[in-house]
């Protein structure tokens, strides 16, 4: 019997019914039939602001908020419930999307109590991070800086870098969600379970 794990899953594609997010949701249908707690959050439907640096969130190492009052309080309840943080973008201009990429800012600050007049704890150390990526070029060329990206975010976090799947469409007159796509986010799945 695998170890109750709990995931939150952090999307982050405008469209609805792309690429990414038919990536994710054949990930979210196997971690929950395999008794995964699972909780989603739509980037695009939130209110995300950018970090400011004010170091406000720096001043209790008990708990992680922050003084901007947008949607991202369930963000970092759900991120110290869980296991596992799993990234789901697709990949523009060689990076995440911007809702993304704003919440990845706010958590550097808030889970790492680094920034105050004294250096504080990671207060999310050794959870694992992982990540569903599409890319229209071949993902060493596509994917590539944003997984160094958060390669070195985990480290510096204290995080583990985990699973990785990302996949390549070659175009909006092929067609993507395809048999063999199917079989690696089901395998994906699986790793992370």
């Amino acid at each position: 019997m695998a170890e109750h794990k709990t995931l939150a899953v952090m999307r982050a594609s405008p469209r609805k019914r792309g690429n990414t997010n038919w990536l994710t949701d054949i990930v979210v249908s196997e971690l929950r039939a395999g008794g995964c707690d699972v909780i989603e959050f739509d980037l695009f439907d939130m209110t995300i602001k950018p970090c400011t640096a004010c170091r406000w969130c720096q001043k209790d190492w008990n708990s992680v908020s922050c003084v901007q009052k947008d949607d991202m309080q369930p963000i970092f309840d759900a991120i110290m419930k869980s296991d596992t943080i799993l990234l789901s973008t697709p990949i523009y201009s060689w990076y995440c999307t911007p809702p993304m990429k704003a919440m990845l800012d706010r958590l550097v600050y808030a889970m790492n109590m680094y920034y105050g007049d004294e250096r504080g704890p990671s207060l999310w150390a050794g959870k694992r991070m992982c990540i569903v990526t599409t890319c229209g070029l071949r993902p060493e060329k596509g994917a590539d800086l944003f997984l160094e990206g958060i390669r070195r975010y985990c480290k510096y976090s204290g995080l583990v870098f985990g699973d990785v799947l990302c996949e390549r469409h070659l175009g909006y007159k092929t067609v993507f969600p395809d048999e063999e796509t199917r079989a690696h986010a089901v395998e994906f799945a699986k790793k992370l379970i």
